[in-house]
């Protein structure tokens, strides 16, 4: 088998991507729509994401609806999708301790109707955003691999996001089904906006642009499998053609750890921001201290490897803010409780 199989594969196919306005997601639907897919349709309600990130493409349809819309779910299934990402979530950790019930009903009830409608549809593949930041645990040895599961979780997040592998499975067993579960670590690039519930790296990204210290929870010794989207991307094409991906989990991450602090200084060193780090105490529900994955289980099953150098993906990432500005600035998701040190008005690096 020719190794670019898997990207010819998704030529002529029609595909429905969740949440796909999303970072990963609208990398994922760029990638599909370059590879040629007859239709690639997004369904996103725009709860978390931006319109204007969904690749302006001939053969990208948008939808915008909820994944527990009965209505929009045929409206997307009636295109006849023959294969399924859901991507869709509440995200993230701090989100679901906030709103618990919102993340039981987006994460929970959100991936079984879009297993039963995918079922009903008799799809050919049906593809999981998991979370290998959630599954373990913090209790799991390093690397982290696919053997090791707690039922020790720190937020509803982290329940939701087994739940829905829990119900994959029965899908996969009941219904045959053909579930892939891919279980993401720390994704980080382009398409990842800065907000309140946000992740690590755009926030880190959006400050230092404006010259502000960058805040870290906890001693900064902490680390993180931070994960091109390139790679993530790369990984769930793989997951969508390979036959012996059904039915499995696998991590899909760098395979190496970073310190939080080393992160910050790389971060402020590409901007050429001044203003250093500052420290604040860590939040109760982050009790990992560090996190490393295994990535042989994704080789073996899909050929998975992660090319991109960290420091070139932050450049990536970096560029992209440059490039969006305006719209990041406009959209970046910060309550009112956050402090304004940490919501500045004045880009720094014009």
């Amino acid at each position: 088998m020719n190794l670019s199989d898997y990207q010819a594969f998704y030529r002529g196919k029609i595909i429905l991507v969740t949440g796909g306005a999303g970072a990963i997601g609208s990398n994922l639907v760029r990638a599909l729509g370059d590879l040629e897919a007859r239709l690639v349709i997004v369904l996103d309600d725009l709860s978390s994401a931006v319109r204007w990130n969904v690749p302006h493409l001939p053969n990208v349809l948008f939808v915008e609806g909820s994944i527990l819309d009965e209505v929009e779910l045929k409206r997307v299934f009636f295109e006849g999708p023959e294969l399924v990402f859901h991507l869709a979530a509440l995200f993230a950790n701090q989100n679901s301790l906030d709103h618990p019930e919102t993340d039981l009903l987006v994460n929970g009830l959100g991936a079984l109707k879009m297993l039963q409608y995918s079922a009903l549809a008799r799809v050919r593949r049906f593809v999981y955003a998991s979370s290998g930041c959630s599954i373990y645990g913090s209790a799991a040895p390093l690397p982290l691999t696919e053997e090791f599961m707690s039922l020790h979780l720190s937020t509803p997040y982290q329940i939701t996001k087994m739940l829905g592998e829990l119900y994959g499975n029965f899908f996969h067993h009941h219904f045959d089904l053909p579930v892939v579960k891919a279980r993401f670590f720390n994704s980080y690039g382009p398409g990842e906006l800065p907000g309140q519930y946000r992740n690590v790296i755009p926030n880190f990204i959006y400050w230092a642009m404006q010259g502000q210290p960058l805040p870290i929870t906890g001693t900064g010794e902490e680390t993180r499998d931070f994960t091109y989207v390139g790679d993530v991307v790369d990984g769930l094409l793989r997951a969508g053609f390979f036959e012996a991906a059904v039915g499995q989990e696998f991590n899909l991450a760098s395979g190496q750890e970073t310190r939080i602090i080393d992160l910050a200084h790389l971060i402020n060193a590409q901007v050429g921001n001044p203003a250093g780090v500052t420290f604040a105490p860590k939040r109760k529900w982050d009790t990992k201290s560090r996190l490393l994955a295994s990535v042989d289980r994704a080789k073996s099953l899909i050929g998975y490897e992660p090319r991109t150098p960290f420091e070139a993906g932050l450049g990536h990432a970096i560029a992209w803010f440059r490039e969006n500005w305006d719209a990041i600035h406009a959209a970046a998701g910060f309550g009112p409780g956050v402090s304004s040190a940490v919501r500045p008005a004045s880009p720094a690096w014009k």
